[in-house]
């Protein structure tokens, strides 16, 4: 009996390390479906609906022996040759913007603990994989470029050995014959693409080949991955698929899939291939497919689904769709949610305040994601037109040192922007806390650090995104801080989104006092260098640890800017150095200090691209000589503005916006503990 059994279960390890399967089609397929993963009625596995925040797995359901051991020594082991091809197609509610990907994946468990629903591919993470000791091994089709996952761009395939981190990724791509370069593949069209990924065990390669579907499987690899999976994988493995959806959403599907181990999976055939062109319905399935579900059933779901939804809309009296929403794609969250997240406005969610209204901490209840959520009060400053600017300015950036737009949400004349939160609070309550009991001075070297970031964050906006942005408000109260002291530039409402190589049009002048350029007055046009001449204040600012204006010093000291000039012209520059710094690197605050003289130059001519301020604070290029009649040009620009200061609105018969001069006289009236806000002139 003992005999038997042991056959039994020899004979259950051969079947399942020499298995092979091909499904044209997912009609009578063996899989396991968890989470929002379903069957159309043609066949067509679909991985996610086209809604945000979802997650879907379909695997084989048995699992499959990857690793065994060397026949000539049991210490030893190997994993056998193995293949698969597939057809995929990724179609996002918004192709402008673009979706989020799925992942081809080898997990050891067919549990999804750990994976979460966003842009992470229904993959578990590290802190999971950690305690649950999952093994993974994944191929990517990305379309979301995660900067903090070090994404190369957003339309990318990737190897990814039990991390989120690809270990190795290219641009998506395939090669035709007689080409060294690849011929590009859009992943999120919403056409299929082909996939082939194989195993050599003998070279100890992993090999991944793409292309449109229908083109003919090319002869080179866009991946040739050497690695010894044997040390990577368990014994047995699931073999399948995963997908998720964050705040942008994309319907993922799977048209075919064949697998084998120990040879090459046979070929799929495209014209079995169930078609993304007909209409079908959806057949919703969980666990082992067991069924299909009656259309009529479905579309009467869908109708009363469709009343209930336009009766809680009407209650709720939230607005209809925004031209503005369906053109940049914005994920709109609703009310309920928000008040949900910060326990009704709680005052103890209050994390800070200004003209615009309030900010409170909160927790989206769907997906446990921290954020700060900007409650604009109806009679702010900032009203629909700043608020639309910043959701429109912010479509598709990201960028580790920019503040990071969730959405936003409209309910008659309440606005909100939902934004991550950033734990360390702003750069201008670091350096200028009111609280002396709270009070933490930032050393020198995390200073620096935070220049540096604030100037990629505005060397993206100017060159690299896809279009141009000027900011026209970059100040420190704009730039958070997270815990790692990275900084994050944040607050749109200001900025202007211009075509690469477009001239900026006159618009009103609009900013800070004291971090305005000069030649706005005369033309203005916010552009890149008038960013660049805020930036050169701020760095003045974070160097000396003083605002760029503080009326009570006397008039030598008056103006920031100047004075640092004044104290550069008598060889005595490092005076301007914040003095409750007990150390600092003298080679590394000259520089800030002449760098930030050099942005700051009244004439727009002298200023530096960030692309060059990124490369001198890196090191990678030196300090342009400042020009001899620095001290000499428009000294005290400041005299071309007007402040306004947010204690002043009580009785502004003193102080008007206005563009006519302001005599230094004016501001030695003003409390020196009275913060200058943005103003329009």
């Amino acid at each position: 009996m003992k005999a038997f059994f042991f056959m039994q279960f020899l004979l259950f390890k051969v079947v399942l390390s020499e298995i092979a399967f091909t499904y044209n089609g997912f009609k009578n397929a063996n899989l396991s479906l968890d989470g929002d993963a379903y069957l159309w009625s043609n066949g067509i596995l679909g991985l996610t609906h086209d809604k945000p925040n979802l997650i879907g797995h379909a695997l084989y359901p048995s699992p499959l022996q990857f690793r065994q051991k060397q026949s000539n020594d049991s210490n030893r082991y190997y994993v056998p040759t193995f293949s698969t091809t597939f057809v995929f197609a990724i179609n996002p509610k918004h192709p402008e913007i673009g979706g989020h990907g799925i992942a081809f994946a080898l997990l050891s468990n067919n549990k999804s603990k750990g994976c979460l629903a966003n842009q992470y591919l229904g993959l578990p993470n590290v802190t999971s994989m950690a305690k649950y000791s999952t093994r993974v091994l994944a191929v990517e089709f990305d379309v979301v470029q995660s900067l903090n996952l070090t994404d190369i761009d957003d339309n990318h395939v990737g190897i990814d050995i039990s991390s989120l981190i690809s270990n190795i990724s290219k641009p998506a791509g395939y090669y035709l014959d007689n080409t060294t370069t690849p011929n590009t593949i859009n992943l999120k069209n919403g056409k299929p693409v082909q996939v082939w990924i194989d195993f050599n065990s003998q070279e100890m390669l992993l090999n991944v080949t793409i292309a449109p579907l229908g083109t003919v499987r090319p002869h080179i690899p866009l991946i040739c991955f050497p690695v010894d999976l044997s040390l990577l994988l368990d014994d047995y493995m699931y073999a399948g698929f995963t997908a998720s959806t964050g705040l942008l959403s994309a319907s993922q599907t799977v048209l075919g899939w064949s697998f084998r181990i120990g040879g090459k999976a046979q070929d799929l055939n495209s014209f079995h291939l169930p078609s993304l062109d007909k209409p079908v319905k959806v057949v919703h399935t969980k666990g082992f497919i067991v069924g299909i579900t009656l259309a009529t059933i479905t579309l009467a779901f869908m109708i009363l689904f469709g009343v209930l939804h336009t009766i809680h809309h009407i209650r709720t009296q939230e607005d209809i769709l925004e031209y503005w929403e369906v053109d940049y794609g914005a994920c709109r969250f609703n009310y309920s949610e928000l008040v949900a997240a910060t326990n009704g406005f709680n005052e103890k969610n209050l994390i800070g305040c200004g003209g615009f209204g309030k900010v409170y901490k909160g927790v989206i209840p769907s997906t446990g994601l921290v954020v700060a959520i900007k409650r604009i009060a109806q009679d702010s400053r900032q009203g629909m037109r700043e608020f639309v600017a910043e959701i429109t300015s912010m479509r598709g950036l990201r960028h580790r040192n920019l503040v990071q737009l969730h959405g936003w949400c409209r309910r008659q004349d309440e606005l909100h922007l939902v934004y991550d939160y950033v734990s360390n609070g702003s750069l201008d309550d670091l350096l200028f806390n009111k609280h002396e009991q709270e009070k933490k001075l930032l050393t020198w070297q995390e200073r620096f650090k935070i220049l540096t970031g604030v100037a990629h964050a505005l060397l993206y906006l100017h060159e690299e995104s896809e279009q141009m942005v000027v900011h026209r408000d970059v100040k420190p109260s704009n730039v958070l801080i997270d815990a790692d002291l990275t900084a994050k530039l944040g607050d749109f409402g200001l900025s202007r989104t211009y075509g690469h190589g477009l001239n900026p049009q006159t618009t009103h002048i609009v900013g800070t006092v004291g971090y305005l350029a000069p030649e706005l007055t005369k033309t203005g046009k916010a552009t890149t260098c008038t960013d660049v001449y805020g930036y050169g204040a701020l760095m003045l600012e974070v160097a000396c640890g003083r605002r760029p204006i503080e009326p009570q010093r006397i008039s030598e000291e008056l103006v920031l800017v100047d004075w640092v000039r004044e104290l550069h012209s008598k060889g005595e520059i490092l005076r301007a150095v914040d003095p409750n710094l007990e150390e600092y690197n003298q080679f590394e605050a000259e520089l800030v200090l002449s760098l930030g003289l050099l942005c700051a130059h009244p004439n727009p001519v002298h200023r530096p691209s960030m692309r060059s301020v990124v490369q001198v604070l890196l090191g990678n290029a030196s300090l342009p000589m400042l020009p001899s009649n620095l001290h000499l040009e428009n000294a005290g620009v400041i005299t071309n503005y007007s402040v306004i200061y947010e204690d002043d609105f009580a009785d502004s018969s003193d102080i008007e916006p206005s563009s006519q001069s302001t005599s230094f006289s004016r501001f030695n009236k003003l409390s020196s503990d009275k913060r200058a806000t943005s103003v329009t002139l």
